[in-house]
C-alpha cells in the first residue's frame, strides 16, 4: 500500500464534485494539498470544509491558460518544496450531436478537458522525473471507453485523455513516475446539470441522452473519491468507479463493435 500522508497532491477543479471530495478525503489522510479552481468562491468553500489542521493552499486557475498552468507548477514548488501527485480533474461537458455542435463549442470542450490535462501533465512531469517520484492522475470517463450519442465532443476529449495516459504507462516505465487513468461513470455531480447545451440541441432527446444519463447518475462524488484514493494507494494504473462503470468497461472490451446497441438499455 502506498502511504499518501505528507504527499503533496495537486488537484484542479477542486471547487466542487469529485475534486472537492478528493480534497476532503486526502486531508483526512494527511496529504498536503494544492487546490485550484476557476471559481474562487467555490474553492474557498472546499478549503473551509477540510478537516481542522489540514495543510492546504488554494489557487485560482484557468486550466485552458498554458502560462497560468506552468506558473501554477512553479507556485506549488515554491509553496511546498515539491509535488508528488497532479490530479487533472477540471472538466465539463458539451451536449449535442456532431451534426449540430459548432466548431467553437467543440473547441471550448477540447480546451478544458484535453488541453487542461496536457498542460497539467507537461507542467508537473519534469519535476516528477527530476526527483524520480511522482504520479500523473488523469480523469477520463466511461465515455473515454465507449462512444455515446450527443456526447461527441466530450468523447473526443476523454478518449484522448485515456490515450495520453496509456502512452505514459510505457514511456514512464522504470522512471519512478506513474500515470493513472480514472474512468468515472454515473457520478452524481453537477457536471450533468451544468453541461453546456449546444446552440442547436433540439435533437438531443432523440438520442436518449436525458433519460438514460439521469438514470445512470447514482454514485456520490464521495464514493467516487474513495475509490480513486483506494486505487492510488494500491498502485493501480486504471481505476473504474461509479454506477455501471465496470459493465461499460467490459462492453467496450468484449463487444467493441455492437456495444452502441446495448448502451440504451443501461439503467
Amino acid at each position: 500500500m502506498i502511504n499518501l500522508a505528507k504527499k503533496v497532491v495537486v488537484i484542479t477543479g477542486a471547487g466542487s464534485g469529485i475534486g472537492r471530495s478528493l480534497a476532503q478525503q486526502l486531508a483526512l489522510k494527511g496529504s498536503r494539498l494544492a487546490l485550484s479552481d476557476m471559481n474562487a468562491d467555490s474553492l474557498a468553500e472546499t478549503v473551509a470544509s477540510l478537516a481542522y489542521g489540514a495543510e492546504v493552499r488554494s489557487y485560482t486557475l484557468n486550466v485552458t491558460n498554458r502560462e497560468q498552468v506552468f506558473e501554477h507548477a512553479e507556485q506549488v514548488k515554491r509553496d511546498f518544496g515539491t509535488a508528488h501527485y497532479i490530479i487533472n480533474n477540471a472538466g465539463f461537458s458539451v451536449v449535442g450531436t456532431m451534426e449540430h455542435l459548432t466548431i467553437e463549442e467543440i473547441e471550448k470542450q477540447v480546451d478544458v478537458n484535453l488541453w487542461g490535462v496536457i498542460y497539467g501533465t507537461k507542467a508537473f512531469l519534469p519535476l516528477f522525473l527530476e526527483q524520480d517520484e511522482g504520479c500523473v492522475v488523469n480523469i477520463s470517463s466511461v465515455f473515454g471507453l465507449v462512444g455515446y450519442p450527443a456526447q461527441g465532443a466530450y468523447n473526443i476529449t476523454k478518449f484522448a485523455v485515456r490515450g495520453l495516459t496509456e502512452c505514459l504507462w510505457s514511456e514512464l516505465e522504470g522512471t519512478g513516475v506513474r500515470a493513472v487513468c480514472v474512468h468515472p461513470g454515473g457520478i452524481k455531480t453537477n457536471i450533468a446539470s451544468s453541461s453546456l447545451m449546444c446552440a442547436n440541441a433540439n435533437d438531443v432527446e432523440d438520442y436518449y441522452f436525458t433519460s438514460t444519463i439521469e438514470n445512470l447518475l447514482k454514485t456520490s462524488p464521495e464514493k467516487c473519491a474513495a475509490d480513486i484514493i483506494s486505487g492510488l494507494e494500491r498502485g493501480k494504473r486504471r481505476i473504474l468507479t461509479g454506477h455501471k462503470s465496470t459493465t461499460i468497461y467490459w462492453l467496450s472490451r468484449l463487444l467493441p463493435n455492437i456495444y452502441p446497441v446495448l448502451l440504451k438499455w443501461l439503467q
